[in-house]
């Protein structure tokens, strides 16, 4: 489910999903460089708070392929934040694990986009790109031992 919420100044993109695996597991593929990879992007990321990381994807037209990044929060294995700048747009990543008796609802929010006239892109880029990259999740999740 995709949520679109507003307030006067930024809105945030709100993405939910059940995933039928344990939390730790989700944590795992959430936190660790090799798999983040494998779901998301190249990258250097470690789960410290402060720790500034780079994604890095191949460039294309107008956009150098890398999203700077700084880690904000680290709360093993329930809540994961961080900046992500890329287009001169900063905004803020969070997600949240809670476990279910199914296994793990993920809910993922970038909070941050301009609501302004012409911004819409960056919303609507976010909003297909965290798709494609949580179907993915699931995937790499599901091959976790």
């Amino acid at each position: 489910m995709t949520t679109p919420t507003t307030d006067t100044a930024t809105r945030s993109l709100v993405i939910e999903r059940q995933l039928p695996h344990a939390r730790a597991k989700v944590w795992r593929a959430l936190t660790e460089g090799p798999l983040l990879t494998e779901w998301l992007m190249a990258n250097d990321f470690r789960p410290e708070v402060g720790h500034q990381f780079t994604f890095r994807s191949p460039p294309v037209q107008n956009w150098d392929g890398l999203i700077k990044c700084e880690v904000l929060a680290v709360e093993p294995p329930s809540r994961l934040t961080y900046t992500w700048g890329s287009l001169g747009l900063q905004t803020v990543v969070t997600f949240t694990l809670t476990a279910t008796a199914a296994g793990t609802q993920l809910r993922m929010e970038q909070s941050g986009f301009p609501t302004g006239e012409g911004t819409n892109q960056y919303f609507k880029g976010a909003a297909w790109g965290w798709e494609r990259f949580l179907t993915n999740l699931d995937r790499v999740v599901d091959g976790i031992a």
